[in-house]
């Protein structure tokens, strides 16, 4: 089985509402198999505040979904390790445990004092977007890109603290115009955990090839998103492989992974509430082969076949190893 590495999972936030709601070990009924069955060897979690808890309950909502990966990992402690380093996660791997890396998806829980992305960091994150799709003090997300907003004063200061610290930017879910800021001050390389092409699919959400190559000049990568609509209008595992080959061109193989954005038993297990919109999840175009991480053992097979041994394995899980390895801090 080909290794694999997903850059975005949102599967902590199913965990703690399936606990909330009297599940004893939700992680284990369901992900764990799911992603030892894909042969996931490295995922990153991120924390998603959902949006009832933005504003004042924002940091505790996102300390209680940390705790949630420390309480998975004391629970299955030879199956997961939360990783900080990159010898960490090798460490994990080789040991045979699948190495998780703990994110934020947007940056409401550090509001303006930035002293908290130091207390993320002491709790094991290593990467940060400074928005979801909503405004933070920070930026403008995609969904207010039409105010043009660039960083604000306290954003450009958060790049800066965040690159000393050593926690990675994530640009996925950003304002074009913040983007841009971005590539603009960075000092380190920044990369997108799950975004795909607009060359190819023209989604807000997807990247222009230029933005591609920005990334790939600041030293970063780009996780490709599996999420249907991201994709095409009929979404396909072999959308999935074309986006792949035009980010690979752009940007080289070792500089594209996998942020798969796994929604379609996250929408079932947690209230379907985003953006503050109710979602229905039959409409939601979720393609075959591309639905949970079990999937991800075929995703692989697939790549090789398109691609080729060598750059399957890069994209599936080589770029994202060791990129993280190289950008989070020894120690």
């Amino acid at each position: 089985m080909i290794a694999t590495a997903d850059c975005h999972n949102d599967l902590l936030i199913g965990c703690l509402h399936l606990r909330e709601r009297g599940a004893t070990d939700p992680f284990g009924d369901f992900w764990l198999p799911q992603l030892r069955e894909g042969g996931v060897v490295l995922q990153v979690l991120p924390v998603y505040v959902e949006e009832q808890f933005v504003g004042e309950g924002a940091l505790r909502r996102s300390l209680m979904l940390l705790e949630e990966a420390y309480r998975i990992e004391a629970r299955h402690s030879r199956d997961v390790a939360i990783c900080t380093t990159g010898p960490d996660i090798e460490r994990a791997i080789e040991g045979g445990r699948i190495a998780f890396v703990l994110a934020l998806e947007g940056a409401e829980g550090v509001g303006r004092d930035l002293d908290v992305l130091r207390t993320y960091f002491r709790v094991g994150v290593r990467m940060i977007s400074m928005t979801w799709n909503r405004r933070t003090m920070m930026a403008d997300g995609i969904g207010e890109r039409d105010t043009g907003g660039r960083l604000t004063s306290l954003g450009v200061e958060a790049l800066a603290a965040m690159e000393e610290l050593g926690i990675v930017v994530d640009v996925s879910h950003l304002s074009e115009a913040g983007f841009w800021h971005i590539a603009e001050v960075a000092r380190r390389p920044f990369v997108a955990s799950h975004s795909s092409c607009r060359a190819l699919q023209d989604h807000p959400r997807n990247l222009t090839d230029e933005q591609l190559a920005a990334i790939g000049r600041a030293g970063g990568f780009v996780a490709l998103n599996a999420f249907g609509p991201f994709l095409s209008d009929e979404a396909s595992v072999d959308d999935l492989i074309t986006h792949a080959r035009h980010a690979t061109a752009i940007l080289g193989t070792g500089n594209v992974g996998l942020g798969m954005d796994f929604m379609y038993d996250l929408m079932r297990q947690v209230d379907p509430i985003l953006g503050g919109a109710l979602v229905t999840v039959d409409d939601i175009p979720f393609p075959e082969g591309l639905r949970r991480p079990a999937d991800l053992s075929a995703v692989a097979r697939r790549l090789e076949e398109a691609l080729g041994s060598l750059d399957a394995m890069e994209i599936s899980s080589g770029a994202l190893r060791g990129h993280l390895g190289r950008l989070l801090p020894v120690t």
